[in-house]
């Protein structure tokens, strides 16, 4: 049974429920998909919400008399706004036909993981031979099983809003160079390092750690997918799950300057959740790739 269903409002789902749960996918499906692969396998995917945005997807294969075989299913949280505009690589799972994303966003520094809600329209590009697409943008969200509500960090009082805007104009900018190669963005971004690295163990001594660093996302655990995320809330939305009745929170958090929802049951998250506290858990990341129009 997959340990996320509690996320999306399945916290007391047996597993004998799950069956029907996934079945109920397939026959009441709010939206679905099919292909070809390469090897020629019809390959769908049916999706049913549970709740607003959330849902279970069953995918699976249909054989030769059209009967359809689930392999696999998995909750989800259908996010509502563009995280990222960088170009995203897919890359295909070792042990089931599902895909995981790759977002080398240079906002992060680091190569962000995702699973792919989406796999359909990667796949229909894959057979017909039209990879890479350009001018896709990516639309994050995350389920969560345990999270907690800290309270706002208190800013530096002699910096703006307008001049913490342009230092990460400027940094962005400085990046972006870097990785097409510019020694003197590199070296400029190796001094602010220095010294913000100076900056953080001289306040340490002194600070919590939570009063320094606003917002981060870092790997969790073994499963590449899978982050420990420190996030400034920006939304709250309490939703219903039609089925259990069980209350979710909807988090919109802003992490290292990106945009993404967060799922979690109520009954998971310690503290309240508004809008300036931030959120601390950990999330299972999901992401679904927006292509083009024509490549829907």
């Amino acid at each position: 049974m997959h340990k996320f269903l509690r996320a999306i409002g399945f916290s007391k789902v047996k597993r004998e429920d799950v069956k029907e749960l996934v079945l109920q996918s397939v026959k009441k499906n709010d939206s679905r998909g099919y292909t070809m692969s390469l090897d020629d396998v019809m390959l769908a995917e049916f999706s049913r919400d549970v709740g607003e945005g959330i849902g279970i997807t069953a995918a699976g294969t249909f054989s030769e008399d059209d009967l359809f075989h689930t392999d696999y299913y998995y909750p989800y949280l259908r996010g509502t706004d563009v995280t990222s505009t960088e170009d995203v690589s897919v890359e295909r799972h070792a042990e089931k036909d599902s895909y995981a994303g790759i977002c080398d966003d240079v906002r992060l520094g680091m190569s962000l993981i995702f699973y792919v809600q989406n796999k359909i329209p990667y796949i229909n590009a894959q057979v017909s031979g039209r990879l890479p697409i350009r001018g896709t943008t990516l639309t994050l969200s995350g389920l969560s099983i345990k999270g907690k509500i800290l309270l706002p960090a208190v800013k530096d009082s002699g910096e703006s809003d307008e001049m913490i805007r342009i230092q990460k104009a400027e940094r962005y900018r400085l990046m972006k160079s870097a990785r097409n190669g510019d020694e003197d963005a590199i070296e400029e971004l190796t001094m602010q390092d220095m010294d913000l690295y100076t900056e953080v163990t001289g306040r340490i001594l002194q600070e919590d750690i939570y009063s320094i660093v606003y917002t981060s996302i870092m790997p969790y655990g073994v499963e590449c997918d899978q982050y420990n995320i420190l996030g400034e809330i920006v939304k709250v939305r309490r939703i219903v799950n039609r089925i259990s009745r069980e209350q979710v929170y909807i988090l919109t958090l802003l992490v290292n300057d990106l945009t993404f929802d967060v799922a979690i049951n109520i009954m998971d998250l310690l503290g309240e959740p508004k809008p300036g506290r931030r959120f601390k858990g950990i999330v299972w990341l999901q992401g679904r790739i927006n292509y083009p129009s024509d490549d829907e």
